[in-house]
């Protein structure tokens, strides 16, 4: 397989994965946790003695994700891919939370955007992890100040979605060497 094909085809799974992260967090909020909060959110531990909401889970990898699709197939595809995550978040969102979800989905990975583009030649690593660090916090405080009024749980919203972060740097810095590897090209 060419280089052209495979980035095509990466790109095309990375972005699916991405559309993916919306209603999968949507859907986790409400049934996975260690503790469900009866008419509130499903809660994992993020840290000893802190929990969040499960889907901070999987907002934390979408930014990762997004990231990957602009690598792959470029901004104009990462752009569509974040007004189709805003409208997506905005389909599936509990009635109570539409505005904040979307809000907070679109913010934030606009800021992502805004923040691995022009690092991005810098260092797939760097770009990853200081665009993805800027759009967690973006969401948490985005969604929390329009859902509840308050950043009471900022933190535990935060680490959550760090975790994933923090996680996926091993498999960035091997991307990153394999498409050096390959000599896959790096889409702007």
């Amino acid at each position: 397989m060419n280089v052209e094909t495979r980035r095509k085809i990466e790109g095309s799974a990375f972005l699916a994965c991405f559309a993916a992260c919306v209603p999968l967090a949507n859907w986790m909020i409400g049934h996975v946790g260690t503790v469900c909060v009866p008419g509130g959110p499903c809660l994992v531990p993020v840290a000893p003695g802190i929990a969040a909401p499960s889907g901070v889970l999987v907002v934390g990898l979408a930014l990762i994700l997004r990231d990957l699709v602009q690598r792959r197939l470029g901004r104009p595809w990462a752009l569509a891919a974040i007004v189709f995550g805003a409208f997506l978040s905005a389909a599936v969102a509990p009635p109570s939370l539409i505005v904040a979800s979307t809000a907070a989905f679109l913010l934030s990975e606009l800021a992502d955007f805004g923040v691995y583009t022009p690092l991005q030649r810098r260092g797939l690593v760097l770009a990853v992890v200081a665009s993805s660090f800027v759009g967690l916090v973006i969401d948490s405080i985005v969604f929390l100040s329009l859902a509840f009024g308050s950043l009471e749980f900022l933190g535990a919203q935060i680490i959550g979605k760090a975790w994933m972060v923090i996680l996926s740097i091993p498999v960035i810095g091997w991307l990153r060497r394999h498409d050096e590897r390959i000599g896959m090209p790096v889409r702007t």
